[in-house]
């Protein structure tokens, strides 16, 4: 590309943070967009050519940083990522533990040049451990920390909610809290450190409710018996007469009532918690939702006490009139994509680059603002890569 990169451009609270990102799928670009929608400088490091399911213009992962393409199996490339590294306060990776190292660009290569630096790491099973060199995907990590085992209403067997609990839950928001804590430390100290943010670790973290629950005999490891899980009848899913469907949540005796007073079954509800009578309750409920569509029952609730919603596809949801008011989405290069969260009272932050179309769309103007020097030597000798 032939315009230029301009750094310190953020609007959010992290504007002036410098961070390389060596470019990986899933976790790591979630975590470098959270950053990057907070303001920081991120620079993204790919390969030439780029890889399966990290790249294209339409993948909001990469939003908000230039993508720069560099053979790291080349000696140059690596003394241009530690002269990055030199000017960073970050560097994140999701290499399998020891391929930074072996690339030299290992948390020690790194310190060497920068002390202050805070090495992220992103992977499913940590740094160490029996399965650290193993292949996984999220499923495979929520499996092992006890959490997809409870998860859905089907007693039969467990069902994965996409790959929103490990690599986004329990991997990319706990790599962003470890870095930002660090961050935080080393304004102390004057020294960096390493983050080894693995999504075995988050995950057993972010399902630490339901360890309390088990720790307090409240909790039967059992799929739809429980409060919080469908057991409750009046914590659940009911399908409406065109075929969509309500979430329920009315946990509150107060909402409860709410709930019951609006669906007009007041006079024939259970009590709330006469829990020999939730078949009964369930089949009411079941029955009630069925006669009317989605859209009316949500003129029925939208708004009240009840604590019931209308479950949309994300494709409607930026058209939702609490999701537009808030203006959650926004359409910005073509692309409807989520606006940055959460939301800062002086420093509010601001979408700045869309997803780079290929690896290496900006080696040029971002290594040049990084400060880097001979980058037309680097691109001419195929160290760096601009296409």
């Amino acid at each position: 590309m032939s315009e230029s990169i301009e750094l310190g451009q953020g609007t959010g609270p992290l504007r002036g943070v410098r961070v390389v990102e060596i470019a990986g799928i899933g976790p790591g670009p979630h975590a470098c967009m959270l950053l990057a929608d907070l303001g920081a400088d991120v620079i993204r490091v790919e390969r030439p050519g780029g890889q399966m399911l990290a790249g294209g213009a339409h993948n909001l992962l990469n939003r908000g940083r230039p993508s720069v393409a560099l053979d790291l199996k080349n000696p140059e490339a690596r003394e241009t990522v530690l002269e990055l590294v030199r000017g960073a306060d970050v560097l994140v990776e999701g290499m399998r533990p020891g391929v930074m190292e072996r690339l030299g660009l290992g948390p020690e290569d790194c310190a060497a040049v920068n002390e202050r630096l805070v090495y992220g790491r992103m992977t499913g099973w940590g740094q160490d451990g029996p399965l650290a060199q193993a292949a996984g995907h999220d499923m495979n990590y929520i499996a092992i920390t006890g959490t997809l085992f409870g998860l859905g209403q089907d007693k039969d067997k467990p069902h994965f909610p996409s790959n929103l609990v490990g690599d986004f839950g329990g991997g990319s928001t706990y790599l962003v809290i470890g870095i930002l804590a660090a961050l935080l430390e080393a304004k102390v100290s004057g020294r960096g450190q390493t983050v080894d943010a693995a999504i075995v670790d988050g995950t057993a973290s972010l399902n630490a409710m339901t360890a309390a629950f088990l720790a307090g005999g409240q909790f039967k490891e059992e799929r739809a018996v429980n409060l919080l899980d469908g057991g409750a009848p009046f914590y659940d899913v009911y399908e409406t007469s065109d075929g969509r469907h309500m979430s329920v949540g009315s946990l509150e005796p107060q909402f409860f009532a709410k709930l019951v007073e609006l669906l007009g079954v007041q006079d024939r509800c259970p009590g709330q918690f006469e829990m020999e009578r939730w078949d009964e309750m369930r089949a009411l409920f079941t029955e009630t939702f069925a006669s009317r569509t989605q859209a009316e029952w949500v003129e029925v609730f939208e708004g009240t006490d009840a604590c019931v919603a209308g479950i949309i596809p994300i494709s409607e949801a930026a058209e939702h009139p609490h999701m537009k008011a808030r203006g959650v989405f926004v359409t910005k290069d073509d692309l409807l994509q989520p606006t940055p969260a959460p939301r800062f009272s002086r420093t509010g932050a601001t979408l700045t680059l869309p997803p780079s179309r290929e690896a290496g769309e900006h080696t040029r103007a971002a290594l040049t603002a990084w400060g880097v020097a001979d980058v037309d030597g680097l691109i001419e000798r195929g160290v760096a890569v601009q296409v």
